[in-house]
């Protein structure tokens, strides 16, 4: 009797710890359903990531921009990671070699690449499977999922469309331009030069092909292109566009006491706060935006997409914009806002 008495009582005590068992597992799942939710929610969105993003350098004006988007994006995202790092300067090519040779080796999940070298960045990164974006220029590598960065062609077209409105604005009856170019043969010179050259001819201007001037996108070089142009045209030229806007700056202070150059329309490429104030000052007409605030931000966005299983684009355009006297200021606004951001 007693065995059985016993026997009775374990079983009693076995089923109710199962009871008990099962009753705090569906208890643990209940009362934790709002973050068991969220936690599938964000396996669905592809869970916890570590971007790395590695820029030209975070030295420079148009870079903190860059890295500001790329920031906002860590903001805004909770199951999202961003660290951002650049090399010392844009000829610092070692520096910026052994930086991503070794993140590489890092625990990162994915990579946006703003190269100085695209072709050794292209060597680098052979054989990686994570996912690796191209940031403002291009690495020509299967390893690479998306190139996001300006299209630089059609911006070329949007500033040299407004600069050819401009000038007919200003008097000029024959619509000539003239280009300031940055290094010969470089793919992204060559995009916003046939970009500005298709602009003019949209609005019934010429581009003078035959006087191309290549100043190397440097400025020292844009004021002995500009001292020739003058030379050479004394009754001056409806339009100089520049591949940039130091350049931009540069010819139309050389420009600047030539009566018959007082209404040419100096047009520059980046839209930089230096391009801002000088366009509110009146030593620049306009500047050809680059977003390079989006460019960051949609870099991440890019990886993080790709981690998450959906499909991305070859080419991601992080858009472009003409900066005029009109809205120069709202521009200079927005730009101040990026740079406060990552201080």
């Amino acid at each position: 009797m007693k065995k059985r008495l016993l026997a009775m009582l374990l079983t009693g005590a076995l089923c109710a710890g199962m009871a008990a068992c099962s009753t705090n597992t569906n208890a643990g799942t209940n009362a934790g359903g709002a973050d068991a939710g969220a936690g599938a929610g964000a396996d669905a969105a592809g869970g916890n990531y570590k971007i790395d993003v590695i820029l030209k350098t975070t030295a420079s004006e148009y870079w903190q921009y860059v890295m500001a988007g790329a920031q906002a994006y860590d903001k805004e995202h909770d199951n999202v990671t961003v660290e951002v790092k650049g090399a010392p300067s844009e000829t610092s090519y070692d520096e910026q070699l052994n930086m991503i040779q070794t993140d590489l080796a890092g625990d990162y999940d994915g990579f946006v690449i703003a190269p100085l070298q695209a072709d050794m960045v292209a060597n680098l990164i052979k054989g990686q499977t994570k996912p690796i974006v191209a940031c403002d220029t291009k690495i020509e590598a299967p390893e690479v999922i998306s190139f996001v960065g300006t299209g630089n062609q059609e911006a070329g077209k949007l500033g040299g469309a407004a600069a050819a409105k401009m000038a007919k604005e200003l008097g000029w009856t024959e619509i000539k331009c003239i280009e300031i170019a940055g290094v010969q043969g470089d793919t992204t010179n060559s995009d916003r030069m046939a970009g500005y050259k298709a602009g003019v001819e949209s609005e019934g201007g010429v581009f003078l092909d035959n006087e191309v001037q290549y100043a190397d996108a440097v400025a020292d070089k844009a004021v002995t292109a500009m001292e020739g142009i003058i030379s050479k045209y004394p009754e001056g030229i409806a339009i100089i566009c520049a591949n940039n806007d130091d350049m931009a700056m540069a010819a139309a202070k050389v420009a600047a006491n030539n009566e018959n150059y007082k209404n040419t329309v100096f047009l520059g490429f980046d839209g930089t706060m230096s391009a801002c104030n000088a366009i509110l000052e009146g030593r620049l007409t306009m500047s050809v935006a680059q977003m390079a605030y989006e460019m960051g931000y949609k870099s991440v966005e890019t990886v993080v997409t790709k981690l998450d299983g959906g499909e991305v684009d070859a080419f991601v355009n992080s858009g472009a914009d003409v900066v005029t006297p009109e809205n120069a200021q709202q521009r200079k606004d927005t730009l101040q806002g990026y740079l406060d951001s990552v201080k």
